[in-house]
């Protein structure tokens, strides 16, 4: 049943495109031209009947900052004061200091090492009281 509902719609439609002619055409346009247009510029007319004008909209200038970035706060502040600036200037280049424990730097190795030697004398510390406690009589 649906077979011959596809045939029927078929034959019957098959005339009525018959009717129509395509628009005679020599070849492709001889030119065509694709403008970007930025903001609210307009799309240019093409003067020449050979030619086709492409328009595409890309937004704001291409030179400005999107604004999903414009007016962003910064992480740091106008008014901080000079020496809280030196300290960080300190704090960054603390890593090639003498007794810096880094790979760069004046004395990187020592560094590393006494951080090591420190952190063994801890540990034992650690040790010898936790094992004190264990031992002292309640």
């Amino acid at each position: 049943m649906i077979t011959t509902l596809m045939f029927a719609a078929l034959f019957a439609a098959a005339p009525a495109g018959q009717g129509q002619t395509a628009p005679a055409q020599d070849g492709p346009p001889k030119r065509i031209r694709s403008v970007m247009l930025v903001g609210d510029e307009k799309c240019p007319t093409s003067t020449d009947p050979d030619e086709i004008v492409v328009c595409a909209t890309i937004g704001d200038s291409p030179y400005r900052i999107p604004k999903r970035f414009r007016d962003q706060r910064t992480d740091k502040p106008d008014g901080v004061a000079w020496g809280r600036r030196a300290e960080v200037v300190e704090e960054v280049n603390r890593v090639g200091m003498p007794g810096s424990c880094s790979v760069v730097g004046s004395y990187g190795q020592s560094g590393c090492t006494r951080n090591f030697i420190r952190q063994w004398a801890q540990d034992k510390l650690d040790r010898e009281a936790k094992k004190a406690q264990e031992t002292a009589p309640e």
